[in-house]
């Protein structure tokens, strides 16, 4: 039994998906006891429970054998390091006497000790933390999803615009739910002792002027991509929703982020590399977000 946390997002429902049509057996974990209905439809078992409730996390553990790991995001309102600390810490509690056998962690590129840096600094605290477990561990290091950019569906076609606080021409390594998901899936099914780092992305960089470029070809009309200066970041950060304390994790890992690429410092030189190009998941979105 594969135990999947993160299965009502993007990655952890591919993920989900992956296995279930590989005819493996599931079991989805959520809060939302609305989502029950779809998940058992396609086969899963859905198991409703708080991630912070640690002995209920543990008894779903103690289900199965093998778990994928999507840290669940924190409202954009909150302090966001700070609340997915704290559900990291009771996922590595509940692991505790739990019987999973091995465990695959969704984490991202440069994932890096530090406070203040959104992601960079939680997930790579979560990858020791499972290690110090002793459980096998594979961890998949993310490039940037393509689903963030979902958000600029709406300006691409009202506006023509994209907007963005990448340098428009610099190219960044992104892949798609789904590549993302079929690798979670193949790591969880391979023996126990197999384990490693893998970086995954696309098959190719891009930047946001392509990302622009993929939803004029989708719409079918002009769209560029949008710089926001350095110096807007917070405010636009908090006029989108986000707490201060999140405005600036968020933009403390854009500015790293940024730093990496443009140094081509810890890019992998082979990372594993999915299907989907940039064009299809844009194209796929388009369509989709069409007939809602």
């Amino acid at each position: 039994m594969h135990v999947i946390l993160g299965a009502t997002g993007h990655v952890g429902s591919a993920v989900a998906q992956s296995l279930l049509d590989q005819n493996e057996s599931v079991t989805v974990l959520t809060r939302d006891p609305k989502k029950s209905s779809e998940w058992e439809r396609k086969g899963a078992t859905v198991a409703v429970v708080d991630v912070r409730d640690v002995e209920a996390l543990r008894n779903v553990f103690k289900k199965g054998k093998r778990f994928f790991v999507l840290n669940p995001p924190a409202p954009p309102s909150t302090d966001t390091a700070l609340e997915e600390r704290k559900n990291a810490a009771s996922i590595l509690e509940a692991l505790q006497g739990s019987g999973i056998e091995k465990v695959v962690v969704e984490s991202t590129y440069g994932a890096r000790p530090g406070d203040k840096i959104g992601d960079l600094g939680v997930l790579y605290e979560l990858e020791i933390g499972l290690a110090e477990t002793g459980i096998p561990t594979s961890v998949i290091r993310a490039a940037y999803y393509m689903s963030n950019w979902d958000i600029s569906l709406p300006t691409a076609q009202r506006d023509g615009e994209v907007r963005t606080f990448f340098p428009l021409d610099m190219k960044l390594p992104m892949a798609s739910p789904s590549d993302l998901g079929k690798m979670g899936a193949k790591l969880l099914m391979e023996p126990v002792g197999e384990t490693g780092l893998y970086y995954v992305e696309g098959p190719q960089r891009y930047s946001s002027a392509d990302v622009a470029a993929a939803f004029e070809s989708a719409l079918g009309r002009p769209v560029k991509a949008v710089q926001t200066p350095r110096e807007q970041w917070t405010t636009a950060l908090k006029s989108a929703g986000f707490s201060p304390e999140g405005a600036d994790s968020m933009a403390a890992m854009t500015e790293i982020t940024i730093e990496m690429i443009e140094g081509k410092s810890e890019l992998p030189s082979a990372p594993e590399r999915g299907e989907t190009s940039l064009k299809s998941y844009i194209g796929a979105l388009v369509a989709t977000g069409s007939k809602n």
